[in-house]
C-alpha cells in the first residue's frame, strides 16, 4: 500500500514516496556500492533466480525485511524508482516469479536513466512475470505493481496487470496509489494491454473500495497542484497528510500518512523518502528510516561512504517513539512542532546543496533525541558556494 508522487519545478524533478506495510515490519535502509566486471552468472532474488549483469549502479534502498528487492530507492546516476501494490485480477495465484519490489531494485541497479530503468523493468516483467508471496504477515498476500520512475529529465508512470503493461510520460506532475489511473492512449503499451487503460474490471473490487486509493491519490494531486514552488518541505507535508484527525485518532484509509488501527486499517506507513533530481548534480535524498512519517524526522542520505547517518537501531527507536506518542496527544503535537522547526533548517540546507550542514544538524538532533524528549538543533547559516 502507500502513495508516491513527482513534480517538476525549479530546474529539477522532485519525488516523494511512503512505504506502507505491516506495522511491525522493519524497513532496512541500505546502500550498496557500484559493481564493475562481476563474473557471477546467477542472481537470487526474493523467490526466483535470474541472470546477473556484470556492471551495476550504486544504490540506496528501502528494503522490507525478508525481501531481496526494495519498496523504493535511488541510484548514483540520479534515477529513482518506487512501486505500489495494485490488486489486479491477473495476479499470479500460485507459484512465484519476480516481486514488484525485485523489479524496483533491478531497475535501479541496472540503469543510468529513467527510460532505461523502465525498459529493464518491462523486459524482466515480460521474461519472468511477477508474483509470489509479498507480505510479511499473511505470506499468501499477492499483488501486481504500479511504478513511478524518474530522473532529472523524465517522470514516467508504469502500470502492470499480470505481464501486460502501460507506460506514460508525465509532463508536469503525477500521484500514484494502489489503483490504476492511466486512462486513454499512453506513450507505450504491451500488445495485449487495453487502449483505454486498466480499469475497474481489472482490479479486485473489495481492495479498491476499502483501500481508498482513489481518494488518497486525489488528495495528493490537490496538494501537488497547490504547491507554489516544489520543495522538500512541501512534499514532506503531503506525505504526512491526514484526511481527518491526526492519524492516531481517529485515522482513516484516506490518510497518506497511514496508521494501523482497527479492522480496516491493517497497514502502517513504515518509511518515507524524498528526492531532488537535478541535471549535473548528485541526487539529494532525505529519508525517515522509521515508521509514522508525521512524527519522524527526514534525514539526508548521500552516496559518500562516510556520510550515512543511518544507525541500525533507528527503526526500533522510531517504533518505540510511536508507541509512546500514541498514548500522549500533547507530546506528539510537541514532537511535530520540533520536527517542523528542525526540518526548516535541515531540508533548506539539503536543497541548497549543503548536505554537510544538513548532516551536522541531524547528528545534533540524534544526540539530544534518543528518547521522546530533546531539543531543537541550532539554526545553521547556509552559505552560498
Amino acid at each position: 500500500m502507500g502513495d508516491m508522487l513527482a513534480i517538476r519545478g525549479g530546474g529539477a524533478v522532485w519525488f516523494a514516496s511512503n512505504s506502507v506495510r505491516h506495522p511491525g515490519e522493519v524497513q532496512h535502509v541500505e546502500r550498496h556500492e557500484a559493481v564493475t566486471g562481476d563474473t557471477t552468472e546467477r542472481l537470487a532474488c526474493t523467490h526466483i533466480g535470474i541472470d546477473q549483469v556484470a556492471d551495476r549502479q550504486a544504490v540506496t534502498l528501502s528494503r522490507p525485511d525478508g525481501v531481496w528487492g526494495a519498496e523504493m530507492g535511488v541510484n548514483a546516476a540520479g534515477v529513482v524508482v518506487s512501486h505500489k501494490a495494485v490488486h489486479s485480477r491477473r495476479v499470479m495465484k500460485k507459484g512465484a516469479a519476480l516481486l514488484g519490489m525485485d523489479l524496483v531494485r533491478l531497475g535501479l541497479e541496472r540503469s543510468s536513466s529513467a527510460h532505461e530503468a523502465a525498459a529493464i523493468i518491462i523486459h524482466l516483467l515480460e521474461t519472468h512475470g511477477q508474483g509470489g508471496p509479498a507480505g510479511w504477515r499473511g505470506r499468501g498476500h499477492r499483488h501486481d505493481s504500479n511504478f513511478l520512475i524518474a530522473d532529472a529529465a523524465e517522470i514516467l508512470v508504469l502500470e502492470t496487470c499480470g505481464r501486460e503493461w502501460r507506460l506514460d510520460r508525465v509532463r508536469n506532475h503525477a500521484a500514484i496509489s494502489n489503483a490504476y489511473s492511466l486512462e486513454g492512449p499512453v506513450t507505450m503499451a504491451s500488445e495485449g494491454a487495453p487502449t483505454d487503460g486498466f480499469g475497474a474490471d481489472d482490479e479486485a473490487w473489495l481492495r479498491r473500495h476499502f483501500g481508498r486509493a482513489t481518494a488518497r491519490r486525489a488528495a495528493a494531486l490537490t496538494r501537488l497542484e497547490g504547491l507554489e514552488t516544489p520543495g522538500f518541505q512541501g512534499l514532506a507535508a503531503i506525505l504526512r497528510h491526514h484526511d481527518r484527525g491526526d492519524g492516531f485518532t481517529p485515522g482513516s484509509k484516506r490518510d497518506l500518512c497511514q496508521h494501523h488501527g482497527g479492522f480496516l486499517r491493517q497497514d502502517h506507513a513504515v518509511n518515507a523518502m524524498l528526492a531532488r533530481l537535478a541535471p549535473d548534480a548528485p541526487p539529494a535524498i532525505a529519508i525517515t528510516a522509521t515508521k509514522t512519517p508525521c512524527i519522524s524526522l527526514f534525514r539526508p542520505i548521500t552516496f559518500d561512504a562516510s556520510a550515512s547517518l543511518l544507525d541500525p537501531a533507528l527503526w526500533a527507536q522510531g517504533a518505540a517513539r510511536h508507541d509512546a506518542l500514541a498514548r500522549d496527544p500533547a507530546a506528539r503535537e510537541q514532537m511535530r512542532n520540533r520536527i517542523a522547526a528542525a526540518e526548516t533548517h535541515i531540508l533548506t540546507a539539503l536543497e541548497a546543496g549543503r548536505a554537510d550542514i544538513a548532516e551536522t544538524l541531524v547528528a545534533a538532533w540524534d544526540e539530544h533525541d534518543l528518547a521522546v524528549g530533546g531539543r531543537e538543533p541550532d539554526a545553521p547559516t547556509v552559505a552560498a558556494d
